[in-house]
């Protein structure tokens, strides 16, 4: 139900249950986050691409009929025991995390695409969030950081009406950073990473990580740990690192 694919520095995690639309059973919800922790201690990873199995769906959240028919199983809803939240794997991943959004993102799957770092979308893709309709409330993170990232006013609209969004809209309201056909998700998505990993894991891991300290604070204080974390860095940088760097900067220049 989970595949992972590895090659040259970039793993490929796809959700494989396309007969019941990609949902998060406790089962994908626990192999995800065991998969999540193990590439982000995986030295031969640089980035991972997440995306869904088939044309339909990115993934339609947690798995309804488990819900319905599990006492327990609401547990994952309230973000309850680790190994039931592939969002917190995927947010303390160190390393890029694309998502390749294929097709619906719903509920607790719209809450998985925000936790990834940069979302590619097919023309497929529309997100939803069902959760009032299904009569419970986010646990993962969606009631907070969807309003940080399109507006209070969009987010209220989309999440008190469980309407879909389409792709070209999520593009234009900065939800997805670009919309592409069907055909070319993943080549998009794959070649975005093999950018990515040109560079040195731990580079975009410091990186990544000052991006995501500073978003949830004040600007101010973002200013603060920018400063600090990257006066301690920039100190133990030789300028013969650099002048090595700068030769393969121009000549990554030279190639566009």
């Amino acid at each position: 139900m989970l595949l992972v694919e590895k090659k040259h520095g970039i793993a490929v995690v796809t959700l494989n249950r396309p007969e019941a639309m990609n949902a998060l059973s406790k089962a994908l919800r626990s192999e995800l986050y065991k998969a999540m922790t193990a590439l982000d201690a995986d030295d031969e990873v640089s980035v991972v691409v997440l995306t869904g199995a088939g044309e339909r769906a990115f993934t339609a959240g947690l798995d309804l009929k488990e819900l319905g028919s599990d006492a327990k199983a609401m547990g994952a809803a309230n973000a309850e025991g680790a190994q039931e939240n592939p969002v917190k794997a995927i947010e303390l991943c160190r390393k890029p995390v694309i998502g390749a959004i294929n097709g619906v993102a719903i509920t607790g799957g719209f809450e998985v695409a925000l936790a990834c770092d940069v979302l590619i979308a097919s023309e497929n893709a529309r997100f939803a969030d069902t959760h009032a309709r299904v009569g419970i409330m986010p646990g993962w993170g969606l009631s907070q950081k969807l309003s940080r990232l399109i507006g209070i006013y969009r987010a209220k609209e989309l999440s008190l009406t469980g309407n879909f969004l389409d792709a070209q809209t999520a593009c234009d309201w900065g939800l997805v950073n670009r919309v592409v056909p069907a055909g070319e998700l993943m080549p998009t998505a794959l070649k975005l990473a093999a950018d990515m990993a040109t560079i040195p894991v731990e580079t975009l891991s410091f990186y990544k990580g000052l991006i995501d300290e500073g978003f949830g604070k004040s600007f101010g204080k973002a200013m603060e740990i920018e400063h600090e974390r990257s006066s301690k860095h920039n100190r133990k940088v030789t300028p013969e690192a650099v002048e090595a760097r700068r030769a393969g900067i121009q000549a990554r220049g030279r190639g566009q």
